[in-house]
């Protein structure tokens, strides 16, 4: 290769070097570099001649060049000649230093090849350097600052020349007058001090190890002199930080006794440092290293110093750290080391300041501090030994702080003390107890908060901290196992720690454990000694407490089981063997279940029967007395805590129960209800379940405690001077009074059967009716204390309960229960009727229910006001999402509330109907309860329709069950009920649609139980209406329509006549009605009727006819109007013309009762196949469209729609759309499809036409209408896949829009062809005769549809290829151009349908496909596109014979499109070459063709189209045995598969390797035809083309390389190099890189 060409080549990219694209900046550097390293000696030089002949090149540039330099030589500084490396020296240093004035980035660059250069000839660049570093001259910037870079990367070359060097520097610093030129020095000696430390450091590895400190001492002292004297004093930051951190490097290597002189002033200038500069990580390192050196050499001076340090370096650690920002943290360690350093050498005075300053109020402060103590105490382990009580007593003050952030620090240091042995030593409890108060805090937010600042310590997060740090403690630190146990069980009781008792009781399950499996004797405790700790009857009950809430407390449930089975001995050691059997189980049940998913109720059973379990088994009186007194002075800590209260309340009971002492019984029950809150609902409730569980066992005792207690002076007003406190007193009475009734209740419901009947009217209403009524003047005056009411209902409730239970064994006569009912129902008659916020009503009900059962049975006058009080009190309730307003005195239920009270009073008033119904099961007592239900069915609102159908499934149903059929009855009022409940089968609310089927079911089964039938009679018509209520569940209205009408046909089996007519009669008017429900039921009942007696009504039909026509358009359900349609129906049996016409003549477009009435037309097949037949002949002889002149101004016509064909489409399409219509459309489907998809075809671009009375264009999409009538035929043809197919392709869109219209044809025709095959005959045949149409938009779309048609193998089957390809031969002489164009496409399908067939039309193709290629009249190309695409795909199938002459003939014409801009006749040319291949194989003449376009195609394969790529990856594929080489053959066929990627720049590689292997004789002709490529109108080519030049040079032999224009590829690479496109001039300067 001519030098020259590499000159031109490297000048290119030297030009190149700055380009305003940073890939390309990268790439010509790695192109110099490649150069570079293969000639590093020429390149550089050109480099630097390029310098000195551009003095004034742009710095950028420059700096470009040099940094590329600096490559080259930092690669390949072995091979560079001496001449070379001293011309390099003598440039950059010029560069470097030929602006006096400091230019940062270009000087730099020139300074980092002196370094490269240096790393190696270290004379050499220290004779050029020292050149410049004169004695008594100022140098340049970069001078002395290439020194300490030099002195950094190579340490052991440069410090032998340090001592001449500082000898030079020294004299020069006084005359630096410039901050930068000071900062540099100042930079210099630091590196040159670390430097010097390192070589001393490692004298084992340095050339002289005879080097001493000393050598360098007296001379750095001399800098340090100037710097610390004169410079450190500077108004510049960065420069005294800079001083600073040399002063600091410098002190290690001063002589010792200079810096022990200097130490009084070291240490204060660098700490007033601090003050003057943000950055402070640089000055406490600093001042790490001058007391590193200090302390190093035994200074005895730096005692002085110790107060001003340590108060600077606490001001330091004092500051807060961010470890979002490094040199905070940085800082901190430095001022954390420098503290380690004082406390080794002056422990007390330290040890004695940091608790000082912990003392002090100041947060930041107590931090800094703590954090010190932390560092000291994992630090200095030995120092801090004789410390530590001191250091336990001195932590107590920062504990007591309130803040999270100090809180954080303290458990940091506590954990690090216990790591130490401090925990053990007196005072180390405190401690433990700070950890444990930190583990019970309450959360900082609420769920789903979060805090505002990130760092905030939140009591999540502190609390978490200790959570780890008490496990930690109690698994890592063996010796602290005696300090907590048992000690941590103290925490267990007091309410403050509730929080902790997750982590607490895990903490002592893991001790408890360890000491239990290790037999440690201290397992057993001892409580007498251990004085602090609960007792064992105080931590059981405390423990059984929290497992009955085991979600609270962050789940504190399974932990506080678990704990009590390993505390079992300790508590009792009877309670072992119970425990180990009962809790595992209880603790599994926790682990299994959620919040959410365990029944509370019973876990409550579960827990109470475990304690009485355990009480049992201790057999000890003593123990269990003492366990109620415990438990009973227990309660008040639990006053925050009611349901945890109440749970208590009920322990006590069962304890009391267990236990024999009556003193102690009657002193405990004393102590309960003088102690309780009586002002609280749930406390009330507890201390009752309380004192009835204790009658359990002690029922006398317990009376006698309530009467005694009654008398009492609780209840006796508190005399006031000026009775003040009168009001507060009645309510404290009533309150005590209210828990007084509620005891009575739970003592009769828990009292033993047999005792209990004889008490009840004596001891305990009697007591009941004294507590609630006040005597006033010896009146009795009826409280309105809603506390009071509630507890004498529930009350009332238990007493009748229990009762029901004894009087199953025994007979009673409750003579007080119409008394009882009388007040109970003027409970709810003072409760407000439009709002429920208490719990009254339900529990009035449940207690009237439980009252009904008794005997005497009620009046009917009483059982009809108990009916209607309670019916009309629960159904006018607002619905339950209604938010009463609030008042001052209530509380606003929550929603969850206010579900759970709605769904009580529900549920009490069933109950309460079924105990009314059992005392009278009859039709009678039936109707007794319906009658006060039925007017609410029909309610406007939904909720009081759910609500009385609901109550009357469940009546119905209860009725049933417990029917008695003695005797034939008539079930008398059946019509009535179903005529009341059958239209609520289509209600709104599918609850309200289920639970009518259910009644509907349920009264016809009591029907034929009165009809005689036996209990396990099934009827099956009956039986079918369960299966309905499933098809209820579907709102959809075809859905209802079928289920009400088969509803009908079963009630009308199973009814009378003479109800039949009743039943009609209510249906008609609530056709009328205003309630939608209601019409939709009886419209389709009705109609059902109308259907099977149709011809008994025949006079009413009119009257029909006109309530429609009014009615219709106001109707919204559509199950009614679904129903109305069917009455239309029937006129259009009798009079099909009359309506027909009445119908197209409706003004378009439809309105929606127009368009329901055609509909409604097709439910019937012989129906609507006479009215397809007729749209059909109209259709076929009407013009379909008139041409209209836009206006007189303007030229040109508008295709307007003619009416009747438009409304006609319109008529069948709405016809369709019904289900029924099904069999007609299958029966003509052919004529049918072909007649709308010929007025498809003439309805594309038509407009609609004006109405004339309004004089707008009706909002009518005229094709949409034809294509919508087309997409519903084939629905109705159940063609599931075609529709399927043609929705995937977006077909419907294309098909009815102008410009898309033959795309949407072929899509269909295709999804006909692939999924409907066999109804093709008949539909060409029907579509034959419109391909000689006079209009063109007919003619187009029927040949789009055959010309798809060929591309499918079933025309074969069907034997409709010759038809087909006839009529595509006739088209292809079609004035239209469009039709000529979809017939050379169906021409060219045959080969992809028909394949076997091609060889047969061989002639008629290749003719046809030729003329394509040459047609004129081809504005867009489409013709010729569609002719050598369907040439692509006839070649694949035709003989050799019928090509053979033809080949050359044919790729001649194909080659001018190669290079075409339309990617389409790129790609089909491509193509078709591939084809040809294979007529070629084996011909020169071939060969020479592919040779000629193989650089085409392989330039193309990065071209911006996917589908030309491809195109070229198949081309190359076939080809490939015809190129003439193995290597390249296997690499096509390897390598281009259309799924994988391809490597372009690998495959362009190995490709010129083989191309200079195998025709090196065409290596001339390949590099000109790619050369040609530079100027292509594609960047990717262009990009390509460069690759493959560089490749094909890199790969060049020596041998080869005259066979390439050199000077034309410099030529044309240096011209992309200039590239508009950057991926061009990268891919250039890549190329550039390969040059030889």
């Amino acid at each position: 290769m001519d030098d020259t060409d590499v000159e031109q080549v490297t000048l290119a990219l030297l030009d190149a070097a700055n380009d305003k694209d940073s890939d390309v900046q990268e790439q010509v550097r790695k192109s110099m570099l490649t150069l570079g390293k293969q000639q590093p000696d020429r390149v550089l030089a050109m480099c630097q001649d390029y310098l000195m002949k551009n003095p004034k090149l742009v710095v950028t540039h420059r700096i470009v060049i040099l940094q590329t330099i600096e490559l080259i030589v930092g690669c390949s500084i072995d091979d560079l000649s001496a001449p070379r490396i001293k011309s390099l020296l003598s440039l950059a240093s010029d560069e470097m230093t030929r602006s006096k004035e400091v230019i940062p980035n270009w000087q730099k660059a020139a300074s980092n090849i002196l370094v490269a250069v240096g790393n190696k000839y270290i004379n050499e660049i220290m004779e050029e350097i020292l050149s410049k570093f004169q004695p008594g001259v100022l140098p340049h910037f970069f001078v002395v600052q290439t020194l300490a870079n030099l002195s950094d990367s190579n340490v052991y070359g440069m410090v032998p020349f340090l001592n001449a060097i500082l000898g030079t520097m020294l004299p020069m610093l006084t005359l630096a007058k410039q901050d930068n030129m000071k900062w540099v020095f100042s930079s210099a000696l630091c590196h040159f001090s670390d430097s010097i430390l390192e070589y001393l450091a490692n004298l084992d590895k340095a050339p002289d190890p005879t080097v001493r400190k000393d050598t360098f001492s007296n001379e750095i002292y001399s800098a340090f002199d100037i710097l610390f004297n004169n410079w450190l004093q500077s108004r510049e930051s960065k420069l005294r930080l800079t001083v600073a951190e040399a002063v600091g490097s410098m002190c290690h290597l001063m002589p010792s006794e200079k810096l022990e002189e200097q130490l009084p002033r070291i240490v204060p200038a660098i700490m007033s440092l601090y003050k003057k500069n943000t950055e402070h990580y640089i000055i406490s390192k600093s001042l790490c290293q001058v007391l590193d050196a200090s302390i190093n050499m035994g200074s005895r001076v730096l005692e002085t110093q110790l107060e001003g340090l340590l108060f600077a370096l606490h001001q330091q650690v004092s500051t807060p750290v961010h470890y979002s920002d490094p040199p905070t943290v940085k800082n901190h360690n430095e001022v954390l080391r420098c503290f380690s350093l004082l406390a080794n050498s002056f422990p007390d005075r330290m040890v004695m300041f940091v608790l000082q300053k912990m003392e002090n109020s100041n947060e930041r402060s107590r931090l800094g501090s703590l954090a010190v103590l932390r560092h000291l105490i994992n630090s200095s382990t030995s120092t801090m030994e004789s410390k530590k009580l001191l250091l336990l007593a001195s932590i107590r003050q920062p504990m007591a702080d309130h803040s999270n952030e100090v809180k954080k620090r303290v458990v940091q240091v506590i954990s690090a003390m216990a790591h130490h042995g401090y925990l053990e030593l007196e005072g180390g409890e405190l401690l433990v107890r700070f950890i444990v108060q930190n583990c019970a805090l309450l959360d900082t937010y609420q769920r789903g908060q979060r805090p505002p600042d990130q760092e905030e310590v939140t009591n999540e997060a502190l609390r978490a901290m200790c959570d780890n740090t008490l496990h930690l403690l109690t698994t890592t630190v063996g010796r602290l196992a005696d300090v907590l146990w048992p000690k941590l069980l103290y925490y267990l009781t007091p309410s403050q720690y509730s929080n902790a008792t997750t982590p607490l009781c895990k903490s002592l399950i893991v001790l408890g454990n360890k000491k239990k499996s290790n037999q440690d004797p201290s397992f057993i405790i001892n409580f007498k000694q251990e004085v602090n700790l609960p007792s064992p009857q105080t931590l059981m009950i405390r423990l059984l407490v929290n497992a009955a809430f085991p979600f609270n407390s962050r789940g504190h449930g399974a932990p506080s089981l678990s704990l009590l089975q390993i505390l079992s001995v300790n508590i009792h050691p009877n309670a072992e063997k119970v425990w180990e059997k009962e809790i595992p189980p209880l603790v599994s049940l926790l682990e299994e279940s959620t919040a959410e998913s365990l029944d509370k109720k019973d876990w409550d059973e579960r827990l109470l029967n475990l304690l009485s379990k355990t009480l049992t088994s201790i057999q000890d009186d003593k123990w269990v007395c003492q366990l109620a007194a415990e438990s009973t002075r227990y309660l008040s800590t639990y006053n925050n805590s009611l349901e945890e209260k109440s749970f208590l309340y009920r322990c006590i009971g069962v304890t009391l129960q267990q236990c024999f002492n009556k003193e102690v019984v009657k002193k405990q029950l004393q102590e309960v209800l003088l102690t309780a809150r009586h002002n609280d609902a749930v406390e009330r409730e507890g201390v009752a379940m309380s004192v009835g569980l204790c009658a359990n066992s002690h029922l006398e005792g317990t009376l006698a405690k309530l009467d005694e207690f009654g008398k009492s002076d609780a209840f006796k007003k508190s005399p006031s001077i000026f009775n003040l406190l009168k009001d507060r007193n009645d309510v404290e009475v009533e309150k005590v009074k209210s828990t007084l009734i509620l005891c009575y209740g739970h003592v009769a419901l828990n009292a033993p059967p047999e005792k209990i009947l004889n008490r009840i009217d004596e001891d305990i209403l009697r007591c009941i009716s004294k507590h609630f009524n006040t005597k006033v003047l010896g009146i009795k005056v009826e409280t309105k204390d809603l506390t009071m009411k509630l507890s004498l209902i529930q009350s009332v409730g238990l007493v009748a309960k229990a009762i029901s239970e004894c009087v199953k064994k025994q007979g009673y006569i409750f003579s007080r229960k119409q008394e009882l009912i009388t007040v109970m129902l003027d409970f709810i008659k003072s409760e407000p009727a439009d709002s429920l916020k208490t719990p009254l009503r339900p529990l009035v009900m449940t207690t009237c229910a439980n009252l009904i059962p008794l005997d005497p049975p009620l009046s009917e006058n009483e059982s009809f006001d108990l009916l209607k009080v309670c019916v009309n009190g629960v159904f006018s309730l607002p619905p339950e999402t209604h938010t009463p307003e609030k008042t001052k005195e209530e509380v606003v239920l929550d929603p969850k509330q206010r579900k759970a009270l709605y769904r009580d009073t529900l549920a009490a008033l069933q109950e309460l109907l079924k105990n009314i119904l059992a005392r009278d099961p009859t039709p009678d007592g039936l109707q007794n309860v319906f009658k006060h239900i039925e007017s609410w069915l029909g309610s406007v609102h939904d909720h009081e329709r759910e609500r009385a159908i609901t109550t009357t499934a469940h009546m119905l149903s209860y009725y049933l069950d417990n029917l008695s059929v003695k005797s034939m009855v008539s079930f008398h009022n059946l019509g009535a009920m179903l005529g009341r409940l059958s239209p609520r089968c289509s209600d709104p609310y599918p609850t309200v649609r289920t639970a009518a089927i259910d009644c509907i079911y349920t009264l016809l089964c009591i029907q034929l139980r009165y009809e005689g039938f036996s209990l396990d009679y099934k009827d099956e018509t009956v039986e079918g209406l369960l299966a309905l209520k499933e098809q209820l569940e579907n709102p959809d209205h075809s859905v209802l329509y079928k289920t009400c009408s088969d509803l009908t046909k079963v009630m009308s089996k199973r009814l009378p006549q003479q109800q039949l007519t009743t039943l009609v009669f209510m249906l008609f008017e609530v056709l009328a009605d205003s309630q939608t429900n209601c019409c939709r039921a009886s419209s389709v009942i009705l109609n059902t009727l109308l259907k099977n007696r149709g011809a008994g009504l025949q006079d009413l039909v009119p009257e029909m006819l006109e309530v429609l026509h009014v009615r219709l358009q106001s109707i919204t359900d559509e199950q009614v109007r679904v129903a109305v349609g069917q009455t239309v129906l029937i006129l259009a049996s009798q009079h099909l013309q009359t309506v027909i016409n009445t119908l197209i003549n409706q003004p378009l477009p439809y309105d929606s009762w127009t368009c329901e009435m055609w509909m409604a037309l097709g439910a019937d097949p012989i129906v609507a196949n006479q009215i397809i037949e007729m749209v059909m002949e109209k259709l076929a002889i009407t013009a379909p469209y008139v041409d209209k002149k836009e206006s007189l101004m303007r030229g040109g016509t508008t295709k307007v729609a003619t009416n009747q064909p438009l409304a006609m489409t319109c008529g069948l399409k709405e016809l369709l759309l019904n289900g029924q219509s099904q069999e007609p459309a299958v029966s003509q489907f052919p004529q049918i499809f072909s007649c709308l998809t010929v007025r498809l075809g003439a309805s594309v671009g038509v407009l609609a036409p004006k109405d004339s009375t309004q004089k707008h264009t009706a909002s009518i999409h005229v094709a949409g209408v034809a294509a919508d009538a087309l997409r519903i035929l084939l629905a109705r043809a159940q063609l599931d896949e075609v529709m399927k197919r043609l929705d995937e392709d977006n077909a419907w869109d294309a098909i009815k829009e102008q410009s898309t219209h033959t795309k949407g044809v072929t899509l269909l025709a295709r999804a006909i062809a692939k999924h409907a095959g066999p109804r093709l005959p008949a539909i060409v045949e029907c579509l034959c005769p419109s391909l000689n149409n006079i209009y063109e938009c007919q003619r187009i779309t029927v040949t789009a549809f055959f010309s798809e048609l060929l591309n499918h193998h079933v025309v074969t089957e069907l034997m409709l290829i010759d038809v087909l390809m006839n009529n595509m031969m006739e088209r292809i002489s079609d004035q239209c151009c469009t039709v000529r164009m979809l017939a050379v496409r169906g021409l060219g399908n045959i080969a992809e349908g028909s394949p076997e067939k091609v060889n047969k039309y061989a002639k008629e193709l290749l003719a046809a496909m030729s003329s394509g290629m040459e047609e004129k009249d081809d504005p867009g190309k489409l013709i010729t596109l569609e002719a050598m695409s369907g040439l692509s795909k006839v070649l694949v199938h035709l003989d050799k014979k019928n090509v053979h002459l033809l080949v050359v003939y044919i790729f001649m014409k194909i080659k001018p499109f190669l290079e075409s801009d339309n990617d389409e006749i790129r790609c089909a040319s491509i193509l078709l070459m591939g084809n040809l291949s294979k007529f070629g194989s084996g011909e020169q003449v071939f060969k020479d063709q592919i040779h000629n376009v193989l650089v085409s195609l392989l330039l193309h394969l990065v071209d911006p189209n996917p589908h030309v790529v491809k195109a070229c990856k198949f081309a190359m594929r076939v080809c490939a045995p015809v190129v003439g080489s193995e290597q390249i053959t296997a690499m096509f066929q390897n390598h281009l598969h259309d799924d994988k990627s391809l490597h372009y720049g690998e495959f362009i590689n190995d490709l010129t390797k083989y191309l200079i292997q195998d025709f090196p004789g065409m290596l001339n002709f390949y590099h000109i035809s790619v050369i040609q490529f530079f100027k292509s109108n594609w960047p990717e080519v262009r990009a390509a083309a460069a690759m493959f030049i560089g490749f094909l040079l890199g790969n060049l032999t020596q041998e080869h390389r005259s066979h390439l224009n050199m000077a034309t590829i410099t030529k044309g690479l240096v011209m992309l190099l200039q590239d508009p496109d950057p991926v061009v001039r990268v891919k250039a300067a890549e190329a550039m890189g390969h040059f030889p």
